[in-house]
């Protein structure tokens, strides 16, 4: 029989004591574990552009603006809304579409951007993207990424009927430079 050349050490050679010990010591390490645990993670930005994150913000309710539209007394209906942060302030703003609750017809359509008041107070209108003089139907309004994109069905002279429009085009709205720039999408007829 040969000899090896590295001697036999104690500790090679397992025995249940040391099962024992190692089933304990890694019970130790979750019991401590479930005690020890980290903070919350949070995400923060440094230097000249950190701004503390504002608390989430329900978008402005349109029910409760006054809108710049003229009914007389049938008064307004909001046809369709859209909302999320257009100006990148971390507010979310609402696109409401608006029109006279005419009951038949095809009234124009108004397409108003609501800010939310501050301190509980009412919605306002910050900007008009369609005024209702301009005899469009909105269809299709929604926002998306700080986009706002909507349909718009209008008349090439005064001469259509109402019941008939012969203009469909594509629009987009978005905040630049202190202001909605309303563009074509990309892909749209025309663009």
């Amino acid at each position: 029989m040969q000899q090896s050349a590295v001697p036999e050490l104690a500790h090679t050679h397992t025995r249940p004591i040391h099962w024992v010990a190692t089933a304990t010591a890694v019970a130790g390490v979750v019991a401590a574990s479930a005690f020890l645990q980290p903070d919350r993670a949070t995400a923060a930005q440094h230097g000249p552009e950190a701004r503390s994150a504002p608390a989430a913000v329900a978008p402005p309710d349109p029910a409760g603006a006054d809108f710049p539209l003229e009914c007389g007394t049938i008064g307004s209906v909001v046809a369709d809304r859209a909302s999320g942060d257009l100006d990148g302030d971390g507010r979310p703003e609402t696109v409401a579409e608006v029109h006279c609750d005419a009951g038949s017809g095809t009234p124009p359509s108004g397409v108003y951007v609501l800010a939310g008041g501050a301190n509980g107070a009412k919605p306002r209108v910050v900007a008009t993207l369609v005024d209702p003089r301009d005899r469009m139907t909105v269809t299709d309004l929604a926002v998306r990424d700080a986009v706002v994109t909507a349909t718009l069905l209008g008349y090439s002279t005064p001469d259509v009927p109402g019941c008939c429009p012969d203009i469909d085009e594509r629009a987009k709205w978005q905040w630049k430079n202190g202001a909605f720039l309303r563009s074509t999408p990309s892909g749209a007829p025309g663009a």
